[in-house]
């Protein structure tokens, strides 16, 4: 999985991810993920297949993800917990929508990648 420090690797695969993210494409998407990968928002859990699915109709369109600040990345034992503040925009069920929220991804490495198992985002309190 490389050379570089095992938080900067899960630095750098969150970042391709958001790229992957912002390219619509749910393939592309799903390499990211673990077959296990789960999303939780204030509505509760979304299984990866529902959020592809999403993705893949032009359900869900994402056109930006920004991280706002430093992130923070922490080992737990073979796992990497990534938690940031995401500014994204993008259109959810055919209207524009814009978001602040703090997010918290598990990486665990699988078949020699670094996946994320678990997404959960929070909306940041204005």
């Amino acid at each position: 999985m490389g050379e570089m420090p095992v938080e900067d690797q899960v630095r750098a695969v969150a970042a391709a991810w958001a790229t992957a993210l912002v390219g619509n494409d749910a393939s592309r998407i799903a390499e990211f993920m673990t077959d296990e990968w789960v999303y939780v928002a204030a509505t509760g859990a979304v299984a990866k297949a529902d959020v592809l699915a999403w993705i893949a109709s032009g359900r869900l369109v994402h056109h930006t993800m920004t991280v706002v600040g430093a992130d923070r990345v922490v080992r737990a034992g073979d796992a990497v917990v990534y938690t940031a503040r995401k500014s994204s925009s993008g259109i959810w069920d055919g209207a524009s929508y814009t978001a602040d929220e703090w997010i918290t991804e598990v990486f665990a490495p699988v078949d020699g990648r670094w996946r994320c198992v678990f997404s959960q985002k929070t909306d940041v309190a204005h």
